[in-house]
């Protein structure tokens, strides 16, 4: 059954614009139907310091892959557009051509040691919430009970 679901990406290293839009074109293709996809937002680095600002957008996507098979293929694809190493919990962030996290799957609470849903971390990155509030605001995130409107008023950055 198809499922409604949100990501976000972004890049700060290459041509981050084509990046970012061949990772949702490949997205589209391999995964669903975009169904929204916000403008582009360009933000200091979150968690590191670095000479190159990030392009962020979000994506809603409806896909029938499961919330495991769709974060292999983002991966699949953040390799295929360069992406050598992926931060792991505890790891320090640094520079990246993509990045693509799942934020949202539907309603869908996981927690495995590959994978947290909702993400565990997106309430406190506006780089996160201003896109995805663009796009779904009404969503409510399942465990804080809060939309992502109202994530985005409270957030701390």
């Amino acid at each position: 059954m198809p499922t409604d679901v949100c990501l976000s990406l972004g890049s700060n290293l290459g041509d981050r614009h084509t990046l970012i839009t061949t990772a949702i074109e490949q997205l589209t293709r391999r995964a669903g139907t975009t169904l929204a996809v916000s403008r582009y937002y360009e933000t200091e680095p979150w968690g590191f310091r670095s000479p190159h600002p990030f392009l962020n957008v979000a994506l809603s996507l409806r896909t029938d892959l499961a919330p495991l098979p769709l974060l292999d293929l983002t991966q699949q694809i953040e390799r295929e557009l360069g992406r050598t190493v992926k931060s792991s919990p505890g790891d320090t962030y640094a520079d990246r051509p993509i990045d693509i996290d799942l934020i949202f799957y539907a309603d869908t609470c996981l927690d495995t040691p590959r994978l947290t849903l909702p993400h565990p971390l997106m309430h406190l990155r506006r780089f996160v919430l201003e896109p995805l509030a663009e796009i779904a605001p009404t969503i409510v995130h399942p465990t804080l009970g809060r939309t992502v409107s109202e994530l985005l008023e409270q957030c701390p950055e």
